[in-house]
């Protein structure tokens, strides 16, 4: 807000003193993250800057900005620090980083100069790449003396983009502070416009309370408010010589800042126009050798109003020179190439940008430069097409564009299928069947694998190939068709060894560890402890991801926790300090679950509201936390679980695949049972059991056959029970008791006591389903001794309404907390995943407990009472 002219940062009193708060909490040891929001205009930076000049002497300072490109540069405002911090960083980030690897030294530096202050402004514009980093450094930071402050537009962020589900992982376990910035009320608008011979009312009007609207309307100065910004702008511009113009038109066409050398290449003898330029507020100097518009929307308003022809020409200028540097950007050069139409250009400059992106993990920046490439294929041979399709593919996969990363792929099968080249239209076919898998289009991309493989065997062995036979293994075990997978995994061994692929050979022996893990064979997880340490040894740093979710999920299905006890923890800081956001999400399922079944379900409930968080398009750990979170609800008697449930269903019963569907049918078996609706497990479990005995899943078959006896049906099927469940098919409760104990399944264990009918087991099961707050389930088991005749049937109110002053329940302490830090009833109701009048009503019932008016008595109340929750 502060320009020539016009000075003063009004009513930010607040919002400083937050910043400050927050400062002092990480100084501390108790590092934070801070959220600052607002409008395009609404002040982030001159706040920023205002609490940087006054924080200068107690912390150090490091700051960046994302680029407003049209493809955002990899890393760009590690960049911007790295020029003012150790030389480890700088001279990675100038190499081929990972975000990984950046964030471990972006931490050492953080550390290094505690209390530091990171900034990072308009992370709207971020490439992937920063915000893994930005997970990964956040992640890290709860003991140290570091604060993170984040700026972003918030309005223009939808549910999916991926600023927005980066911070919905935040809102799980980092202490956060969100700091909007409100509009300028009239008085200060009023306050700012005293010193102008305008109408202050009139401007308010005009500007809405926007601070850069009001401060460029002001510096305009004239006498009549300009209607938008664009007039504000040009109003000021139109004052200035015509060096000075051409200075503001070359530096319009180059964000985020331009450099003096470009400046002087670009405009020429013009460039004499600067000084005018920097006095009159329009551009400021951002850091020796460069400027920049004070303000992206100036800059904007600035290339809106060129002519054409003189923007072709600017950019071609600009490239011409970015061009001839001593360390060309591709990615700027790219930028430039685009603009101008330079069609040679583009195609020079584009790949190698995607190339440079995808290895610094910016996969939606990479696909973006090679459709910008691609855009120009009528200057490429069809192999060239495709071989950029395939690229786009790969890098739109990983950064969960499945329909982009399909239609790549298809069109890279088209190309080469019109040279006649067998055998990158085989690996194609591959690629398209692995990435048809996660959003499961089950059908297709199984055709696909089959397809691949038949190609490729025509043409001599290759790696080619032996990848399909992993992948065609890959699908048949997750499928559940195990003897089927095993077979294809083991050629797929035997090819890669001959070929010396040894990423196929740890891939394909990866799949055989996950069939034995959860065929309960001894071997399995020596087999993936091994191939985890061989991973390791040979620096295929994503495999290893993949070699936990092999021995994670299998484990969870058949109730192995020592596996789970071993590795969870492990695999979890794996994928998340590697961010691997993906398989993330999956131990994150995994975690959900066993903490479920272990009876942990508080930590089951916050696993999997961090993962469905996560808009992502891979159906299986969605479809997994979703049950999981809503056996929880079914357990404490919460209607609002089939609605879940529901969602899951529709997730997994097209893909006709066992292990999405089986989870839903079970749970949905479960929530029958306890609504007393017997006659609906039938038909929950029809589909998933006649799959689960035709798949030979023994464990799956086993649990469904348990719910389905547990409401008097008698199934003859030929499938060899397992677990604790043959026990409660045969009719032996007690002895399924004993073994759910054993295990630790509190949960299982009561509802297999129950099943007994005798009282003093009844009893037992009773007092341990109330312990576990199961309301549905202990009703039933009350009911079941009222009819025995027993008498002093014990009510056990639930803790957790005993567990605060104002009694409220679980569900409603955790919306008073979210109550507390702000959020609307929309939006706990898409956090929690809850229908809005369910929050409504929750709302309504806390304002009623804690004898509160409104949200903001509430608040208050919950403070004092120690009921709210800090984040």
């Amino acid at each position: 807000m502060n320009s020539p002219g016009v000075r003063g940062l009004v009513e930010r009193e607040r919002e400083l003193a937050a910043l400050e708060a927050a400062l002092i909490e990480a100084d501390a040891g108790r590092g934070r993250v801070v959220l600052v929001t607002a409008e395009a205009g609404g002040g982030k930076t001159a706040l920023i800057e205002r609490f940087c000049a006054e924080t200068a002497g107690a912390a150090t300072i490091l700051r960046g900005a994302c680029d407003p490109l049209f493809t955002p540069r990899p890393l760009g405002p590690f960049h911007d620090v790295a020029a003012h911090g150790g030389p480890e960083l700088a001279e990675t980030l100038r190499g081929d980083p990972i975000p990984y690897q950046v964030a471990a030294l972006l931490i050492d530096e953080l550390r290094r100069h505690a209390p530091t202050v990171l900034v990072v402004e308009d992370i709207h514009w971020a490439d992937e790449a920063t915000l893994d980093v930005l997970r990964l450094v956040s992640r890290r930071i709860a003991t140290d003396r570091v604060l993170i402050i984040l700026t972003y537009r918030d309005e223009t962020l939808d549910a999916k983009d991926p600023v927005r589900v980066m911070l919905g992982e935040f809102a799980s376990g980092l202490t956060l502070v969100r700091v909007p910035l409100a509009s300028l009320s009239s008085e200060a608008v009023a306050q700012l416009a005293e010193p102008y011979d305008v109408d202050a009312g009139e401007l308010y009007r005009a500007t809405s309370g926007n601070p850069f609207f009001v401060t460029e309307a002001l510096a305009a100065g004239k006498d009549s408010m300009p209607s938008t910004v664009l007039d504000a702008v040009l109003g000021r511009a139109a004052r200035l010589s015509d060096e000075a113009k051409d200075v503001l038109d070359a530096v319009a066409i180059a964000p985020p800042q331009m450099e003096l050398w470009l400046l002087e290449a670009v405009a020429g003898e013009h460039v004499s126009g600067l000084h005018e330029c920097l006095s009159a507020g329009m551009l400021v100097e951002v850091e020796a050798g460069a400027v920049s518009f004070r303000h992206e929307l100036a800059r904007i308003a600035i290339e809106q109003s060129l002519e054409p022809h003189r923007r072709l020409r600017l950019h071609r200028a600009a490239l011409a020179s970015l061009a001839d540097a001593d360390a060309p950007d591709v990615a700027r050069l790219a930028h430039h190439a685009d603009a101008a139409g330079d069609a040679e250009a583009a195609i020079r400059f584009a790949p190698p940008a995607g190339d440079a992106a995808a290895a610094a993990g910016a996969h939606r920046e990479a696909a973006a430069q090679f459709r910008r490439a691609l855009r120009y294929g009528e200057h490429l041979t069809p192999g060239e097409r495709g071989d950029l399709q395939i690229k786009r593919a790969n890098s739109s996969y990983i950064a969960d564009q499945y329909d982009d990363s399909l239609a790549a792929a298809t069109q890279a099968i088209e190309e080469y299928r019109s040279i006649g080249d067998r055998l990158r239209e085989g690996d194609a076919l591959r690629i398209r069947s692995d990435v048809g898998w996660c959003p499961g289009y089950i059908e297709h991309c199984t055709r696909d694998g089959w397809e691949a493989v038949s190609l490729l065997e025509t043409v001599p062995p290759s790696r080619e190939l032996a990848r399909a036979y992993s992948n065609l293994g890959s699908l048949l075990k997750d499928a559940d068709e195990r003897r089927e997978a095993r077979r294809w995994a083991d050629r797929a061994i035997e090819l890669g060894k001959k070929l010396g692929a040894e990423d196929v050979v740890v891939r394909a022996t990866t799949d055989i560890g996950g069939i034995e893990v959860l065929e309960g064979a001894p071997d399995g997880q020596a087999r993936l402890e091994d191939v985890l340490a061989r991973a390791a040894d040979l620096g295929l740093v994503g495999q290893i991801g993949r070699v936990y979710l092999n021995l994670l999920g299998p484990a969870s299905v058949v109730r192995n926790y020592a596996i789970t006890d071993r590795h969870l923890a492990a695999g979890l800081r794996y994928c998340s300090n590697h961010g691997f956001e993906l398989q993330r999400l999956y131990v994150l399922a995994h975690t959900a679950r066993v903490a479920l079944d272990r009876g942990n379900w508080d930590d089951a409930v916050g696993a999997a509201n961090a993962v469905l968080r996560v808009p992502r398009t891979s159906t299986t750990p969605r479809i997994l936390t979703l049950v999981v979170l809503a056996l929880v609800r079914a357990r404490r008697g919460d209607p609002e679980a089939g609605i879940l449930l529901d969602e899951a269903w529709a997730l997994a019963e097209p893909t006709g695949e066992l292990p999405r569907i089986c989870p839903v049918a079970v749970a949905k078996a479960e929530a029958a049972w306890l609504l007393g609706r017997d006659g609906e497990v039938a038909e929950a479990t029809a589909k998933a059991l006649e799959l689960a005995v035709e798949r030979e899943s023994v464990w799956r078959a086993s649990e469904l056959l348990s719910w389905r006896r547990r409401v008097g049906l008698r199934d003859d099927v030929s499938v060899k029970l397992r677990g604790p469940f043959a026990a409660q098919v045969s009719g032996r409760p007690l002895e399924a008791a004993r073994e759910w104990t054993r295990i630790g399944c509190p949960y299982e264990a009561a509802l297999a006591l129950a099943d007994s009918g005798d009282e003093d087991h009844l009893r037992q099961a009773l007092e341990e389903l109330q312990r576990l707050e199961a309301g549905p389930a202990a009703a039933i088991v009350a009911r079941r001794l009222r009819a025995l005749g027993a008498r002093d049937i014990p009510r056990g109110p639930r803790a957790s309404t005993r567990s605060n002053a104002a009694g409220l329940t679980a569900r409603e302490s955790e919306i008073l907390a979210l109550v507390s830090e702000g959020l609307r009833n929309a939006e706990i109701a898409q956090r929690l995943f809850l229908s809005h009048r369910t929050v409504d009503n929750h709302v309504s019932a806390i304002l009623r407990k804690v004898g509160a008016d409104n949200r903001q008595e509430a608040a208050v109340k919950a403070a004092a009472l120690g009921l709210s929750q800090a984040r």
